[in-house]
């Protein structure tokens, strides 16, 4: 299990469930698609960089699995009026894969999570977008696992 290779699971995960959401598709679908033409792929002059697969299925399945939980636990964490359903797709998918790892993946620390989903969003954002995925994903892990907060800081 190579660092990369995980970051490229979560950046390819996002992808897929913005993919999911803007056509229906379902996750065996998304799943086949992205292992097949996605991942480790160059397309239109863009490379998609390889994912470690078994750690992809899990997110993906994972979080369509859990999002009712995730997008509850979401929607308390953004400010007051501005629901999940409100923020664009992009956004929507990067907080509900930050919020599966930090809330069912206890194997990954929750700073780890938070940073690889703020870098994710980076890739695609210029402006707030980044601050805000902290933001809520920072809740979230701070109300989900109080202790790797309290604890020092733990790399991995």
């Amino acid at each position: 299990m190579k660092p990369a290779e995980r970051s490229g699971a979560r950046l390819a995960v996002v992808q897929a469930l913005y993919e999911m959401e803007i056509s229906g598709k379902g996750v065996i679908d998304a799943l086949a698609e992205f292992e097949a033409f996605w991942i480790g792929q160059v397309i239109d002059e863009v490379e998609h960089p390889p994912a470690e697969t078994a750690f992809f299925r899990d997110l993906l399945r994972g979080t369509v699995e859990e999002q009712r939980a995730i997008d509850q636990r979401l929607d308390a964490a953004l400010a007051a009026g501005w629901p999940l359903r409100r923020l664009e797709a992009v956004v929507r998918a990067i907080l509900r894969a930050g919020a599966y790892e930090v809330m069912f993946r206890r194997d990954v620390p929750v700073k780890v999570a938070i940073s690889e989903y703020v870098d994710v969003a980076h890739s695609f954002y210029e402006g707030e977008e980044p601050g805000l995925v902290n933001a809520v994903l920072d809740k979230v892990g701070r109300a989900v696992r109080p202790d790797d907060f309290t604890k020092g800081s733990r790399a991995g």
